[in-house]
């Protein structure tokens, strides 16, 4: 190790900025030649044990369909890729090198969550759903499991321990055992965090756990490749001290890999998620995408000289009856009944008399202005009169027509119907904070912020408005108040995702009843593209309320489901691509 760390000088630097036959013949002699391994969504190719450019560039070529393989430690990119300029590409990528001889480790455990290995089969299929969760490549179960056993590998999943849900992974190659590294390293791959996880630091855990368990085995670094653009992953990577080193990787130019080798049109990067979304998959299809309106997320889309302007998922398919039964909550309510569908009792707004009589009828109830969305001016749970008449005041801020329900407990389920065919179900709850004992109310819920934020392109954080301070308030807590360590906390009373909520996929375990509503209620709107919102015991049982259709669902926030190319194949037909995307979950047999 001495004469390694010689020829790096102190720099962060390795053998590996100069091909290996132009290192000492005393440090890599006893390397292996032409080390390839399968990380189950794609090959690593340690390009230092090539002597033969060729050999890489013939390995990439035979990448496999719906892979994605990396050639990492290319000691000249640009004089490989010159040799198939029209296949490969030097990877718009950053690797990141944490010395581990100069890692500290944290003062305090990340709290609420435990990092353990892969231990079963069925958690190489949860990590597989983080994976599609954050638009990664998913990868051959069977190989991660079998990967598991080996030294070579390392397969770590972050646990939340409250509920015992998979929320993060990350995998670990050992360079020793697989190439006999005279540099003595190891590489950090396919870090994923839930996008709908609220416990903090699940990703410093997994990268800590990681370091240290190749610091157990003498390890001398551990490198990571991460996008340039991938700003707070960096800044996590630069906290836990990792350092740039000039590593560079080389990829073969696939559909996978083609935002990062052709650059879209410029207006794309002011698209909101819920746009870029349809854009990226339309592209993917060789369909013309004009961007009209950047800020509404208006796209103009041709292909076959069929042309459809969009905007996010409302299309010109949708006719201006179906939308205008959609925007108002009380004609939604009138069809719907016709169609023999289950809703909440509910009444207009009238004078405060009636109002107070109806919520004596019922108990409890939901506010709501007629037309809205994004859940503005909804008030849930009211209980008595005078918060009624507060309530329906609010709601008349925002739409003056208001609508009373009555207040159904249960979950609140979205499923979205294109097509008239259910493609994705997701229960959504309200932003909710968990203790640490140590940090404000305030702070939690910024912390909470920060991370929706991110998992949603700034789509989603919570308000610090009068909604936010009432519910906090209603619990029990000021925002000041420092909320004990594992106490959890709702600091909206709803699950809507611009203010905060998260959203869990429950596709695979959806009710044939609820699927049979859902398309129903598409059926009798006569809309093409809906998302419909239920109140239900839970999503694998029949009972139901309907409680609100929406003309223009966010497709982006359903993974792993393919909303958006279920979205362009329902505009055009002839590119389709997909099977259908959900089936009712077989019946038990008696």
């Amino acid at each position: 190790m001495s004469d390694v760390r010689r020829n790096r000088g102190g720099s962060g630097q390795s053998l590996w900025s100069r091909p290996w036959k132009e290192a000492p013949e005393h440090l890599v002699r006893d390397m292996k030649r032409d080390v390839v391994v399968d990380l189950a969504w794609g090959r690593l190719v340690f390009a230092q044990t090539f002597e033969e450019p060729r050999h890489v560039i013939d390995l990439l070529r035979a990448e496999e369909e719906g892979r994605r393989d990396i050639a990492m430690y290319v000691a000249d990119p640009h004089v490989l890729v010159s040799h198939a300029p029209g296949e490969l590409f030097i990877d718009p990528s950053l690797t990141y090198r944490l010395e581990l001889h100069r890692y500290r480790p944290r003062r305090n455990p990340v709290a609420g969550v435990f990092v353990r290995k892969m231990s079963e089969l069925a958690d190489a299929e949860e990590i597989n759903r983080l994976y599609a969760g954050r638009g990664m490549v998913t990868g051959d179960t069977e190989l991660m499991w079998a990967n598991q056993r080996t030294p070579t590998f390392t397969y770590l999943v972050a646990q939340d321990e409250r509920t015992g849900t998979i929320v993060g992974t990350v995998t670990g190659v050992d360079h020793v055992r697989a190439f006999d590294d005279p540099d003595n390293g190891a590489s950090l791959w396919s870090l994923a965090v839930d996008p709908q996880c609220t416990i903090p630091g699940v990703g410093e855990a997994l990268v800590r756990v990681l370091a240290e368990r190749y610091i157990g085995r003498g390890r001398d670094h551990l490198d990571l490749s991460v996008l340039h653009d991938n700003d707070p992953a960096i800044r996590l990577y630069t906290k836990l001290g990792f350092q740039r080193v000039p590593v560079f990787a080389v990829k073969r130019k696939n559909p996978i890999n083609e935002p990062l080798f052709v650059a879209g049109p410029a207006e794309s990067t002011a698209l909101n998620p819920y746009a870029k979304i349809i854009a990226d998959e339309a592209r993917r299809r060789g369909i013309l995408v004009e961007i009209t309106d950047a800020e509404s997320g208006e796209l103009r889309l041709s292909h076959g000289g069929r042309r459809i302007v969009t905007r996010e998922s409302l299309s010109e398919l949708t006719t201006a009856v179906a939308m205008s039964r959609c925007d108002d909550k009380q004609h939604t309510r009138r069809i719907l009944q016709r169609a023999g569908l289950s809703v909440p009792r509910g009444v207009a707004a009238s004078s405060p008399e009636a109002d107070a009589a109806f919520l004596a009828e019922v108990g409890e109830v939901v506010v709501k202005p007629v037309r809205g969305e994004q859940g503005r001016g909804i008030t849930v749970g009211v209980s008595s009169p005078e918060a009624l008449a507060d309530a329906v005041t609010l709601a008349r801020t925002f739409c003056p027509d208001v609508l009373i329900e009555e207040c159904v407990d249960g979950d609140d389920l979205r499923i979205v119907v294109i097509g008239h065919e259910v493609v994705a179900a997701a229960v959504r709850r309200p932003a909710t904070v968990y203790g640490t004992g140590r940090h404000t109310v305030t702070e939690l819920i910024d912390a909470h912020s920060r991370r929706r934020s991110a998992a949603t392109g700034g789509e989603s954080r919570v308000p610090m408005d009068e909604t936010t301070v009432s519910t906090v308030r209603a619990a029990g807590h000021e925002l000041d108040d420092v909320l004990p360590d594992g106490v959890a906390l709702k600091v909206r009373r709803t699950a809507n995702l611009h203010t905060g909520g998260t959203i869990h996929d429950v596709t695979a375990t959806l009710h044939p009843a609820l699927g049979a509503a859902a398309v129903a209620a598409s059926r009798a709107i006569d809309i093409p593209v809906t998302g419909l919102d239920l109140i239900v015991p839970s999503p694998e049982e029949s009972e139901y309320v309907l409680i609100e259709a929406n003309e223009r669902p966010g497709l982006a926030n359903h993974e792993p489901q393919p909303t958006a190319a279920r979205f362009v194949d329902l505009l055009f037909p002839a590119t389709r691509t997909t099977p259908r995307a959900w089936q009712p979950p077989p019946v038990p047999q008696a």
